[in-house]
């Protein structure tokens, strides 16, 4: 008995072109990580470090030494700070400092996905559009064949393109 007529199906389950999607993808973000500015790096790095556990488990040895220390509560150390406003000071600042990175790092996550979402419409919108035209293609071999099948009566709404600002106009008309 001969072999397989195609070669077997990839072991991860992948085929070529999602694998090849998913490569040019990964590429993608390397060479936007690159082009990162330095400002940027920097923010992503204090956001990530920030929302980690260690940052968690750092603020709480601090603060509970500080305020171990300054309640008077380890003996044979002075509090330097027993109304703890160096410690209210330090803690402000830092917030400050840290809310302005993660809004940083927010906005550059926002735009990244707004770029997606224009990639993923253009994307839905050229597929429609072909999808549309293959529908008239195998209308008219239909017609041609004088083969009828159960969406004949859908087929005139099918074959038309989807204006997406009359789609949009309807969907705010339907929010008010």
């Amino acid at each position: 008995m001969p072999g397989p007529v195609a070669p077997p199906p990839d072991p991860s389950g992948l085929g070529p072109v999602l694998a090849r999607n998913i490569a040019t993808l990964h590429a993608r973000r390397a060479i936007e990580a690159a082009r990162a500015s330095t400002s940027t790096k920097i923010s992503d790095r204090v956001t990530a470090f920030t929302g980690s556990i260690l940052f968690v488990v750092l603020h709480l040895a601090v603060f509970g030494t500080w305020a171990l220390w300054n309640g008077g509560l380890i003996p044979g150390l002075k509090p330097f700070d027993p109304t703890f406003v160096i410690l209210a000071t330090e803690a402000s600042v830092e917030a400050i400092f840290l809310s302005t990175f993660v809004l940083i790092s927010q906005n550059r996550q926002a735009k990244l996905a707004d770029e997606r979402a224009e990639l993923d419409l253009q994307i839905s919108l050229l597929a429609e559009h072909e999808v549309t035209r293959l529908t008239a293609l195998v209308a008219a071999i239909e017609r041609k064949l004088d083969v009828h099948s159960e969406v004949d009566g859908e087929l005139a709404e099918i074959e038309q393109d989807v204006a997406p600002e009359a789609v949009l106009d309807a969907i705010e008309a339907g929010e008010q």
